[in-house]
């Protein structure tokens, strides 16, 4: 119990140092692997390949066991000071936006744009997902429950935390008394190493990725090798690009993976987790943090202005289409 208690402390403690910056939420979904095995999945033709994905909607509905234990395992982790977003009330906020069938398929039904996992990340924009995986075993007339647990960061899709074990059987306990009595033991070293790894984040920035592409249309006569004079230095545009996000990476941190005269690809770039605005700090997304790029393309010294267009995929990956909007 002493244990617990000096976590929440300690929690507590880190999310206030955190100041204005968004606090960490977390929202519980069960695994693939689950979900397939059960049937709770459903099925697409990607232009002539096969792909099952989870229903997750399918398995709350029809899995009494299941909803109970993502119920308390969302418990436990609120318990300790972490927000959670529900898995059940992000679905029905899906259901109600009749756009995001499309991102499943085209009209003409060739195409997954998104999968649900991602459609959930951008929308609940939680920051990690709890992908739980459990099932219950027999042990003559007790059960038990074996379970695996990983924290993924939705913004890169690290494995930033994880945990997996059985419980002691019992003839008597319900599912989720049987989940929260095995993971218990578990959990303040997995809650250590996400607090852990939020205060890297806080420290050293969030990890996002950022791909720059060049327009193909006929009114673009330029490409990201063509050299302009900004703010002094006469250098390709795709070193005033790089120069920009090494600029603005906390501790100038990123990698350049790919480089050709038509894209850039950028990777562990540190975005920070605030930004200044009208004297407050705010919490900073890719988004807003790849919109600055943008804003510096419309310099008059790029020709007068590049146009772009800024395309997220996912909360962690941000697109800047260069040469048109």
């Amino acid at each position: 119990m002493k244990k617990i208690v000096s976590l929440f402390i300690i929690t507590i403690i880190a999310f206030s140092s955190f100041g204005q910056a968004k606090k960490p939420t977390i929202m519980v979904v069960p695994s693939d692997r689950m979900c397939i095995s059960k049937g709770y999945s459903m099925t697409f033709d990607n232009q002539g390949t096969e792909v099952v994905l989870p229903d997750y909607k399918k398995a709350l509905q029809t899995d009494g066991d299941l909803r109970m234990v993502i119920s308390k395992m969302s418990g436990i982790m609120a318990d300790r000071g972490f927000p959670l977003k529900d898995l059940e009330q992000e679905l029905k906020g899906l259901e109600q936006e009749a756009a995001e069938t499309s991102m499943l398929t085209s009209k003409e039904g060739s195409g997954i744009a998104e999968s649900p996992i991602d459609i959930l990340k951008r929308t609940a924009k939680a920051d990690i997902i709890m992908d739980l995986d459990f099932r219950i075993e027999r042990q003559g007339p007790k059960k038990y429950i074996v379970f695996t647990l990983n924290g993924l960061d939705a913004y890169s899709n690290k494995n930033v935390a994880s945990a997996a074990g059985a419980g002691n059987p019992s003839s008597a306990a319900t599912p989720e008394i049987l989940l929260e009595e095995a993971v218990l033991s578990y959990m303040d070293e997995f809650n250590g190493r996400l607090m852990t790894y939020f205060q890297d984040m806080f420290a050293k920035g969030r990890e996002i990725k950022i791909m720059v592409m060049m327009f193909a249309g006929d009114g673009v006569d330029f490409d990201l090798e063509e050299e302009f004079d900004y703010k002094g230095a006469y250098e390709t545009l795709a070193v005033h690009i790089e120069d920009w996000v090494a600029d603005n990476a906390v501790e100038h941190r990123f990698s350049l993976s790919d480089a050709t005269e038509n894209k850039m690809k950028f990777e562990q770039v540190r975005m920070p987790m605030t930004y200044t605005r009208n004297g407050e700090d705010r919490g900073m997304d890719a988004r807003r943090f790849v919109g600055e790029l943008r804003k510096m393309l419309k310099d008059e010294a790029f020709n007068g202005g590049i146009d772009c267009k800024l395309y997220m995929r996912g909360l962690g990956e941000a697109w800047l289409l260069v040469g048109e909007k």
